[in-house]
């Protein structure tokens, strides 16, 4: 029996992680502030407990009375504009809170790690991100995740356990159940801005830069639904109990969009109205990523289930309208 906490699992890719959990045979706990997770995302049947991964007693409590052996790590900020800001924020939270959460596993019954980490460690690159390249991350919100990274694999020879370490790329639509989505007003990310322009009669869609050095000038981008993100979740769960070996993978489709081309197939698709405006390049963004994912297909034998933008886009759509 996989007894699992899950750190994080209010938020969008948490509850979609969860979700797919809820399908196999595992205990699952939950532990979130909801500073950014939200209740409503929770499914009644698994137990919660509202607290801060920082709170090293809490979370040795937990681990050592429902006898936890999987960890599956997603909380933590993850705005880079807002990290350049509050630096010591993203800090405690994000580094800090991972090495806490590593401490209270001491002399407990974890033996899986696992941690989403961010395609952002990787930093400006002209061509496929793949696992073995230098990292550079461009933002302080990325140079978190990579600081993780390295806590991770320093104390798994510590304290015994293997881990499963996936870089993110740009996670997107929302659930096929209907019952999970984006719900933050605060979320930048493309598809959600998408989604909310759905909702009016002449949507108007802001693409920052036309000047990258890209085929059409704007941002490429490795869309992926969330839905195929959480199952590779799982599927690192699979690998690291049946190899007991641990495993670092990029989680993308390995096909990196333009947003103007994204936009395109909005208008195309959804409103003919739609008027795309080029403003201007935002300081800092990078202009292309995308992953190689020979190394995922390679150990997890994954094959995605939701990779047509028109779905992503019409199940972002779908959940906009019921929120």
């Amino acid at each position: 029996m996989n007894n699992i906490l899950v750190t994080g699992g209010a938020g969008y890719i948490g509850s979609h992680v969860v979700e797919k959990l809820e399908k196999t045979n595992s205990n699952i706990v939950i532990i979130d502030n909801l500073k950014t997770g939200f209740k409503k995302l929770i499914n009644s049947k698994v137990e919660f407990v509202k607290g801060d991964i920082n709170n090293i007693k809490l979370v040795k409590k937990i681990i050592n009375k429902k006898k936890i052996n999987t960890i599956i790590h997603l909380a933590g900020l993850i705005d880079s504009v807002e990290s350049e800001k509050k630096k010591k924020k993203y800090f405690k939270n994000n580094v800090t809170g991972t090495l806490n959460l590593i401490k209270a596993c001491k002399n407990s019954e974890v033996i899986n790690f696992i941690f989403s980490s961010s395609a952002g460690v990787y930093g400006n690159i002209s061509r496929a991100a793949i696992e073995t390249m230098s990292l550079k991350p461009n933002n302080y919100y990325a140079y978190t995740k990579l600081k993780c990274e390295k806590i991770i694999k320093k104390y798994s020879k510590i304290y015994k356990y293997k881990y499963s370490i996936l870089r993110l790329f740009n996670a997107c639509g929302a659930s096929p159940s209907g019952k999970l989505g984006i719900i933050s007003k605060k979320n930048k990310s493309f598809f959600k801005i998408l989604a909310k322009e759905s909702l009016k009669k002449k949507p108007i869609i802001n693409i920052y830069g036309n000047n990258h050095i890209t085929k059409d000038g704007t941002c490429v981008r490795d869309f992926i639904h969330v839905s195929d993100l959480a199952l590779l979740h799982i599927k690192c769960l699979d690998y690291l109990i049946k190899n007991r070996k641990s495993l670092l993978i990029n989680c993308g489709y390995g096909i990196g969009y333009s947003v103007h081309t994204i936009a395109k197939i909005f208008r195309e698709k959804i409103n003919k109205s739609t008027k795309i405006k080029f403003m201007k390049k935002r300081k800092g963004e990078i202009s292309v990523s995308y992953a190689s994912i020979n190394k995922m297909k390679k150990f997890l034998k994954w094959k995605p289930k939701y990779n047509r933008i028109e779905y992503i886009l019409k199940s972002s759509i779908k959940w906009e309208k019921k929120i």
